[in-house]
């Protein structure tokens, strides 16, 4: 690697002395000095060496409508011009959070009326959790506090929810998860089917959910908390058979069902919302990410009718909050945002054009030797790197080909990421079939290059 340059050493110097990055070995990245990434358009990300990387993963499955967009820049800038802040908790409001909140309402799948703004989807999941709790309170059912997950599961990195979270490296450092957070497994059919049909593994997975509410007890067990695809964990994408039960098995032991749409929502799946593409009804749906492409922080929760209505109606001051709930100029991004999407007709543009040319071409790399699955829905997609494709077996993981991978995307232009040893993609929702084509040639020699360094002959 060549020596950088003095303004790129004079960052990285800086950054090593005083920035501590999130999920990062601090000592390790500051012996080799972070990536300094200075501008973006599109698709595409430029370091300050001039190196440009194509990013497949949105930034952090956020950036749906791309870098550079105008209209999102100029939507913040006349807000911050008008109105740069104001809160929500004088008893007052502003016209971008009322006009977001109805927007809101308006596309999201029905029954969610009401909504609750937040800054992230860390924090939003930790708001969920303190209104499950504060429902079933309203409701007379005080011991209904146990709230379920599933293994793999991101929901975020607050202590409620990282306890909600099924990524176990996340706990040991906090003495988490909290008392009140049980975990079941999780609908992996790759990974954890075995000889199951991808239909009986689906329906195996969901009835876990039913006898740990037997094994706890219903009058225990409040909500059950899922991504329709479960994105950080590894894109998990269940079958058919699994939401439906899921469903079933909450409308009946009357348990609150959670769709944490952080990463399907906005389009990802190749519609407005995972819970779309599953048919599912949920009793809360966690938004963020997409919400704004990620130009801002904002996140949301949308409350279903039985618990908007119970709290909206509790005749007592909600004692929650942020100081940037409903921040006006995050607000005014997100509507521009889901109006750039609703005029351009974006959605249907993923359905029908880019996520079909996505998946075919994602689905040409299932030949390389490295690679045992190639799955994906909408503009998400995953590619799982295993030792013995007939057997589904996995690399041991001490031999970190997920990570090996990952870097050598890097060092050739391309962001992917490593779950794992399943390399991730969610690129931007804009991104043109050339890119898609970038993209695929990128990733190929990247598992090339890999499949080299292991040993593993790919002619």
């Amino acid at each position: 690697m060549s020596k950088p340059s003095n303004r790129t050493a004079r960052w990285q110097v800086a950054d090593a002395r005083h920035h501590i990055h999130p999920f990062t070995d601090a000592a390790a990245l500051a012996g080799r000095g972070a990536r300094v990434i200075t501008r973006a358009e599109g698709v595409w990300l430029e370091d300050s060496e001039g190196a440009r990387l194509l990013d497949a993963m949105a930034g952090l499955w956020c950036v749906n409508l791309g870098y550079g967009n105008a209209e999102l820049a100029e939507a913040g800038y006349a807000a911050l011009k008008e109105l740069p802040y104001y809160n929500a908790f004088f008893q007052t409001t502003h016209p971008y959070a009322a006009e977001l909140s109805e927007k809101l309402a308006e596309i999201t799948p029905d029954g969610l009326e009401r909504v609750l703004f937040a800054n992230s989807g860390s924090e939003a999941n930790d708001t969920i959790v303190k209104l499950v709790r504060y429902f079933w309170n309203l409701q007379g059912k005080p011991s209904k506090k146990t709230i379920i997950s599933r293994d793999y599961a991101y929901h975020g990195t607050t202590m409620a929810a990282a306890s909600l979270s099924g990524l176990t490296a996340m706990h040991p450092q906090w003495d988490l998860p909290l008392p009140g957070f049980v975990h079941i497994a999780a609908p992996y059919w790759y990974g954890e089917g075995g000889d199951l049909s991808p239909h009986e593994f689906g329906l195996r997975v969901a009835r876990a959910l039913e006898e740990k509410i037997l094994e706890l007890g219903p009058d225990t067990i409040a909500a059950f908390i899922g991504e329709p695809v479960q994105g950080a964990g590894g894109l998990i994408i269940p079958p058919d058979s699994y939401w439906p039960e899921i469903q079933r098995i909450c409308n009946e032991y009357d348990i609150l069902l959670i769709a944490d749409e952080v990463i399907c929502g906005f389009g990802r799946t190749g519609k407005w919302f995972g819970c779309d593409s599953f048919d599912i009804r949920p009793d809360f749906m966690t938004l963020a990410k997409g919400l704004s492409s990620g130009y801002v922080p904002i996140s949301a929760v949308m409350l279903g009718q039985r618990v908007g209505d119970a709290i909206a109606n509790a005749n007592e001051e909600l004692v929650h909050g942020f100081t940037y709930s409903g921040h006006p100029v995050a607000c005014a991004v997100a509507l521009k945002n889901i109006d750039i999407m609703q005029r351009d007709g974006l959605v249907a543009h993923v359905s029908d054009d880019t996520a079909p040319y996505l998946q075919s071409a994602l689905r040409g790399l299932a030949d390389h030797p490295l690679v045992g699955e190639v799955r994906g829905i909408g503009m998400l997609g995953a590619v799982e790197l295993v030792a013995d494709k007939a057997a589904r077996r996995h690399f041991p993981a001490e031999r970190n080909v997920g990570t090996l991978c990952r870097d050598f995307c890097f060092e050739n232009g391309l962001v992917m990421r490593a779950v794992r040893d399943t390399m991730v993609i969610s690129p931007p929702l804009t991104i043109s079939h050339s890119e898609i084509d970038t993209l695929v040639q990128r990733a190929r020699h990247c598992f090339d290059l890999t499949a080299e360094k292991l040993g593993i002959a790919t002619a």
